[in-house]
């Protein structure tokens, strides 16, 4: 068992230079490619109640380079648990993942974030007319590439590696179990699953 840094520093040795002249504290020309590019992210905070990891997903360039040094990403309709955002009031440290489909390499993004929802910010974000509740800003501290390696060994992008979404017990099905185990009470897994296709289309923003 590993218990101090020197010991995990002995057995990995150091990082190589290019690892760490990768990553600078601004939004350069080319990592701003990659923002733009992106209509995914992960979104990871830390709080009283513990860590958050959390998707994001819109059209390409959802989140917005305001400059170099900030971020802009609207908080579209979700579960209303607000575990993200209940994190950064206390504890403004977050982390983004950025990732582009079909390409090895994503990025990463370091920095502080603020909640906004000054009118003219959520206009900015409408979609169909429709604003998000809030906007998050991000002040950057750091950004950088991570290789393709986790990609290529996991074959993500690889067609022939998807499942049918069958294969995976149904989100109906999980609240079912869940519920009866909890406190016995009954639920229409098949309607729930039935009802969802429509129910994430008439939610979206």
């Amino acid at each position: 068992m590993l218990t101090t840094i020197e010991q995990l520093e002995a057995l990995y040795g150091e990082p190589g230079e290019r690892a760490l002249r990768k990553e600078i504290p601004y939004v350069n020309e080319d990592y701003r490619a990659f923002i733009e590019a992106a209509p995914f992210v992960v979104l990871a905070t830390s709080g009283p109640e513990g860590l958050d990891c959390s998707p994001r997903g819109d059209v390409p360039g959802f989140v917005r380079c305001v400059d170099e040094r900030t971020l802009a990403l609207p908080d579209r309709p979700g579960n209303n648990r607000l575990d993200s955002l209940r994190n950064i009031i206390v504890d403004p440290r977050l982390a983004l993942l950025f990732v582009v489909p079909g390409v090895g390499e994503t990025l990463r993004v370091n920095g502080r974030g603020r909640i906004s929802d000054e009118p003219a910010l959520l206009d900015s974000f409408a979609v169909d007319g429709k604003l998000p509740r809030t906007v998050l800003l991000i002040d950057v501290d750091a950004v950088y590439f991570h290789c393709s390696k986790a990609i290529v060994r996991s074959k993500l992008w690889d067609p022939a590696r998807q499942i049918e979404r069958t294969q995976l017990p149904s989100t109906g099905e999980i609240l079912r179990r869940i519920m009866a185990a909890g406190d016995g009470e009954e639920f229409d897994a098949a309607a729930y699953d039935r009802d969802l296709p429509a129910r994430v289309r008439a939610t979206l923003y």
